[in-house]
């Protein structure tokens, strides 16, 4: 589990930014959105979970129950409630769903190993990362609905600088694929 927790953050997040080198260059750009609103998603969540922490700071299981909880990571001194990492994971999860269901059925059981994770090693309570998970999800409702518009227009003008080195990139992707061989 300690494992799991330490490898399955880093690695999301380098998924949730590679979704927008799976966009093909000058396309319709939906995996860039995709990308763009789960990062945009995140970082609301975050900002949200900092304000509900300072008016709602439940200390950590380990902390309320020195004697009956048996810590498996790091000490944090952050609030419990809500969780951060459950927050973060579920709003990329949530953003991503918008987008492409099988892409956000991947990225929400991967949300919720993470959030199983957070509980099993003594960081937070099941209600901290349930919470975590509603705070992500009206995050991901509020950049795909009414912040879309402003999303595509920053997808747009992030492209104009990404595209040319994509094209490059696709191009020699291309070049290195095997040839198939021909049909009998």
């Amino acid at each position: 589990m300690t494992a799991l927790a330490g490898l399955a953050v880093p690695i999301y997040a380098v998924a949730t930014v590679a979704l927008w080198f799976l966009a093909r260059p000058y396309s319709d750009g939906r995996w860039k959105l995709a990308s763009a609103s789960a990062l945009g998603a995140s970082a609301l969540a975050m900002v949200a979970n900092q304000v509900i922490s300072h008016v709602w700071g439940r200390p950590r299981p380990f902390v309320a129950h020195e004697t009956l909880t048996h810590l498996l990571a790091a000490r944090s001194p952050d609030p419990s409630f809500p969780s951060d990492h459950a927050a973060a994971a579920f709003a990329i999860a949530f953003a991503v769903l918008a987008f492409s269901r099988r892409a956000g059925i991947g990225f929400l059981v991967v949300a919720t190993l993470i959030g199983l994770s957070r509980v099993a090693l003594g960081l937070h309570y099941p209600s901290d990362v349930v919470a975590g998970m509603l705070v992500g999800w009206i995050s991901a409702l509020v950049v795909t609905r009414p912040g879309r518009p402003l999303v595509a227009w920053l997808v747009a003008m992030a492209s104009r600088l990404t595209d040319p080195m994509l094209v490059r990139a696709w191009s020699l992707a291309s070049r290195l694929r095997p040839v198939r061989a021909a049909s009998m």
